[in-house]
């Protein structure tokens, strides 16, 4: 997709904080980071969302979960991560470009959600 946001970051088109990239993956930090930690791990090839894949994505979709450890690791998440895909327009899905969030940072997350 010619104007998808991360698609033009992956061309280079666009400048990018990256932390890891190899044939099929790109990660770099968000732009407005939520904790001390977060980073996108993104598939290269555009996937609009997680609602939109085939069992032809399996292995990059394989590949962007075994990196997250690593990635999370290597940027001040040693000890844990949470790792979140939004899906969607109720999953709050932002930028329609599959992408996954890696979160943490030297300090516990807390509840993944407030109860009601």
């Amino acid at each position: 997709m010619d104007d998808c946001l991360f698609c033009r970051i992956v061309r280079g088109e666009i400048p990018s904080r990256k932390v890891y990239e190899d044939d099929e993956v790109l990660a770099f930090h968000d732009i407005n980071p939520l904790r001390p930690v977060h980073i996108l791990v993104i598939p290269k090839r555009h996937i609009t969302s997680l609602a939109t894949v085939s069992a032809a994505d399996v292995p990059v979709l394989g590949r962007v979960m075994a990196v997250a450890q690593q990635i999370a690791a290597d940027n001040g998440s040693p000890d844990g991560f949470r790792f979140i895909i939004n899906t969607g327009r109720i999953g709050q899905q932002d930028v329609q470009h599959l992408h996954a969030h890696i979160l943490g940072g030297p300090e516990p997350l807390g509840p993944m959600v407030k109860h009601l």
